[in-house]
C-alpha cells in the first residue's frame, strides 16, 4: 500500500483512506453487519489503515460498528473521528453545532467508549461553532492530547482565518473538506493554500461526489427514499441533468484511458499533491478494490488539462448541501 504523510510533521497513513459514514448513515438503508465487517477487514488486509468516522454518523452507530470491526486489529488502523455536529432525532434535517470545551471532553470520552479504544488517532472538530471562540474549542482538544486520549488534531470545513487561529493554539495535523472534480471550492477559497503554508495535511472527503462521479447514478430515483442525497441541490431537477452531462464526459475520457470514471476522478484528486489524502466511502468490496486500483492511474499534463476543460472550478450546478447545512461550512 502506498502511504502519504498527514501534514508536514504528521503520521503516515494509507494513501487512500476509507470513509465509513455510508455503512450506517445518510445513504439509505444501512448495510448488513456481516457484509460491513467483511468490508472493513478486507480494507485492513489490503493495507487501508486510515478509517474515518464521526459521532454524528448514525448518530453513534458508525463508531459502535467500527469498534466491533477493529476488535483484535486495532494496531492496523489509524482511526479518525469527529465531534461537534449535534443531530435532532425528531428532525433528520436539523443540525446543531457545539464547540463548548465541556462538550469537547464529553464527546471524546463517549467516542472512546463506542470505539472501544484508549485513544483516537485523529480527532476533528466536525463543524466550527460560531458562538465559541475557536481558541477555546481547540484548547480543550489540546488537553485531550496531553492526556493521551487523542494523538492528533483536525478541523473540518473551516475558513482560512479560523484555521490560522486554531493552529496558533495547537498544531493542526489535518484539515478535512469536500474536494472532488465537482467540489473544487478549497482551491477558490484559499483553504488549500492556507493548509499548505501551515504544513497541515488535506483530507478530501466525498472525492467521488457522493457516488455521482462514478457514473452509476443516472436518476434521482436511483436513491433509496431515506437517502440524504434526495435533499441535496446538486441531485435535483435541472442541476442533476446539467451535472450528468459533465459526468458523461468524464466517463468518455475514462473509457478512452481504459479505466473507470471513478478511478479517473480519484486519480485527479490524488494528483493534486502528496499532501492530499482522499477518503472515498463504499459499501462493496469490489468498489473498494476499484478505488484502490486508482492509486496506479497516472495522469499526464494533457489529461489533466482535458479534465480541467470538462470540470473547471464551479462547473457543477447547485450547492453541495441544503441551505441550512451550507451555513455551517467555511466559518
Amino acid at each position: 500500500m502506498q502511504t502519504r504523510t498527514l501534514g508536514r510533521h504528521g503520521p503516515q497513513v494509507s494513501a487512500l483512506g476509507l470513509g465509513c459514514m455510508g455503512i450506517s448513515a445518510f445513504y439509505g438503508n444501512r448495510v448488513d453487519d456481516d457484509a460491513a465487517l467483511s468490508l472493513i477487514h478486507q480494507a485492513l488486509d489490503w493495507g487501508v489503515s486510515f478509517l474515518d468516522t464521526a459521532d454524528a454518523y448514525g448518530p453513534h452507530t458508525n463508531e459502535e460498528f467500527l469498534g466491533r470491526a477493529l476488535a483484535g486489529r486495532r494496531e492496523q488502523a489509524f482511526i479518525a473521528s469527529k465531534f461537534g455536529i449535534v443531530l435532532d432525532p425528531g428532525d433528520p434535517q436539523a443540525r446543531g453545532v457545539n464547540g463548548q470545551p465541556e462538550y469537547v471532553r464529553s464527546a471524546c470520552e463517549a467516542s472512546l467508549r463506542r470505539l472501544k479504544v484508549d485513544h483516537i488517532d485523529l480527532y476533528y472538530q466536525h463543524r466550527v461553532d460560531p458562538s465559541v471562540p475557536i481558541e477555546e474549542t481547540v484548547g480543550a482538544m489540546a488537553e485531550l492530547v496531553k492526556e493521551g486520549k487523542v494523538r492528533y488534531l483536525g478541523l473540518s470545513e473551516a475558513s482560512p482565518e479560523t484555521i490560522r487561529r486554531a493552529h496558533a493554539v495547537h498544531p493542526i495535523t489535518a484539515f478535512q473538506s469536500e474536494y472532488s472534480l465537482w467540489s473544487r471550492e478549497p482551491e477558490e477559497t484559499g483553504v488549500l493554500a492556507t493548509v499548505r503554508e501551515l504544513g497541515i495535511g488535506f483530507v478530501a472527503y466525498s472525492p467521488l461526489g457522493r457516488g455521482f462521479l462514478t457514473g452509476a447514478i443516472r436518476s434521482p430515483e436511483d436513491f433509496e427514499p431515506d437517502d440524504y442525497r434526495r435533499t441535496s441541490p446538486r441531485f435535483q431537477g435541472e442541476n442533476f441533468a446539467h451535472n450528468l452531462t459533465l459526468v458523461e464526459q468524464v466517463q468518455q475520457m475514462a473509457a478512452d484511458k481504459g479505466v473507470s470514471a471513478g478511478q479517473l476522478a480519484l486519480a485527479w484528486v490524488l494528483a493534486r499533491g502528496q499532501d492530499v489524502v482522499p477518503i472515498p466511502g463504499t459499501r462493496l468490496t469490489e468498489r473498494l478494490r476499484e478505488n484502490l486500483d486508482a492509486l496506479e492511474v497516472q495522469l499526464d499534463a494533457a489529461e489533466l488539462a482535458r479534465i480541467d476543460a470538462i470540470f473547471p472550478p464551479n462547473a457543477a450546478a447547485g450547492a453541495r448541501y441544503p441551505e441550512a447545512a451550507m451555513k455551517t461550512v467555511a466559518r
